[in-house]
């Protein structure tokens, strides 16, 4: 952990332990040790395994507060108090630029310029989803979000993807908003001998990452699917299956072991801003099948087997195809391989310090929305 005499440029970032977020926070933390960052955890409390990994990160600071994540129920009635927390923070560490993993804590009373990073955000989920506009319980976290977009200095999302989603739900119109794609390890991610066995990962009980379309298909193929991830909702309620494998939640290293030796990955996503899990597994040599959404198409064409996200028949043909066609499933493993190399931590890293250098150098004054 950096002592208060550390002269490095330092970054409070926001993040949850919930998802993606936590694996592209650690990652770009460790990519970057020519900064000092303050990574200000908020919602349910990181597992032993998630503060192992903060503390292996000599330039990161940890902070935790309980308060609901933006996208939670009753998430409301706790911003105040949180971005007064920021704050707090922001000023005891002395930090010089705040990256905000969300919308709303960009709405917070500070002379240094904001950084908005777009990973999800709940009016495209739902819509992905449910094929229907969010209803009106969501009006709140929609100008919340729309605020905090607003008040942002700058605004990076992972794919074009995400940006047209921004635009389209939230009326977002800056032309200097960045597509950043995320970046791994890619040393950490190889191919090893490779087992008959489709793999998937995710939120089990995330409606948009459509795992139970692997479930109803599992019981038709001559391979077995194994899902890695959580089970269970922070929020209440456990997903079950009936045919597909659930293996939990794994360690970063027993997921690369997974990965490296899984023939095929697949993600039947409705919506999928960018994908970890995807590029790992590309990055493992897997073959790749994948829900057809822009987003995915915009990362892995050419370089995966896309299909409707709910066409059931269509993913059973498809993941039968690559079971039977050892040539065709080794063809399309390797493409996938070659793109992931497109997808390094360094060129993620790259791209943000120049950013974080960038903004640092021409603070923005604002006022509070």
């Amino acid at each position: 952990m950096p002592s208060s005499a550390d002269h490095r440029p330092t970054v409070l970032m926001t993040a949850d332990a919930v998802g993606g977020v936590w694996n592209y926070a650690l990652t770009l933390c460790a990519a970057l040790p020519e900064f000092r960052f303050v990574l200000a955890v908020l919602g349910p409390a990181p597992s032993p395994a998630q503060r192992s990994a903060i503390g292996r990160l000599a330039n990161v600071v940890f902070e935790e507060a309980p308060y609901r994540l933006e996208w939670m129920a009753g998430a409301e009635a706790d911003l105040a108090a949180s971005r007064h927390w920021l704050v707090s923070l922001a000023r005891r560490h002395g930090a010089g630029l705040v990256h905000v993993n969300g919308y709303a804590h960009a709405r917070i009373d500070m002379d240094c310029p904001i950084l908005a990073v777009s990973h999800s955000d709940v009016l495209s989920w739902w819509q992905a989803v449910h094929r229907e506009p969010a209803p009106a319980e969501w009006d709140d976290y929609r100008r919340e979000v729309a605020a905090g977009l607003m008040m942002a200095d700058r605004i990076v999302a992972p794919s074009r993807a995400v940006l047209d989603d921004l635009a389209r739900h939230y009326a977002l119109s800056r032309d200097d908003a960045l597509v950043i794609p995320n970046g791994i390890d890619l040393a950490a991610h190889m191919p090893r001998s490779k087992r008959p066995v489709v793999m998937a990962a995710g939120r089990l009980w995330d409606a948009a990452k459509n795992l139970a379309v692997l479930d109803e298909v599992a019981a038709g193929l001559a391979w077995p699917v194994e899902i890695a991830g959580p089970e269970t909702n922070p929020e209440g309620g456990t997903a079950r299956f009936a045919a597909a494998r659930p293996l939990g939640v794994l360690s970063p290293a027993e997921m690369a072991v997974r990965l490296g030796r899984a023939a095929i990955f697949a993600a039947p996503a409705r919506y999928e801003p960018f994908g970890l899990g995807i590029l790992e597994a590309a990055a493992s040599g897997c073959a790749l099948v994948l829900g057809d959404i822009p987003s995915l198409r915009e990362s892995w064409e050419g370089a995966a087997l896309f299909v409707a996200p709910d066409d059931r028949a269509t993913w059973r043909s498809a993941l039968r195809h690559l079971i039977e066609d050892e040539s065709d499933r080794a063809l399309w493993g390797f493409a996938a391989q070659q793109r992931a190399r497109g997808f390094s931590r360094e060129a993620m890293a790259g791209r943000y310090a120049a950013l974080y250098r960038e903004m640092v150098a021409a603070p923005a004054q604002r006022e509070v929305a």
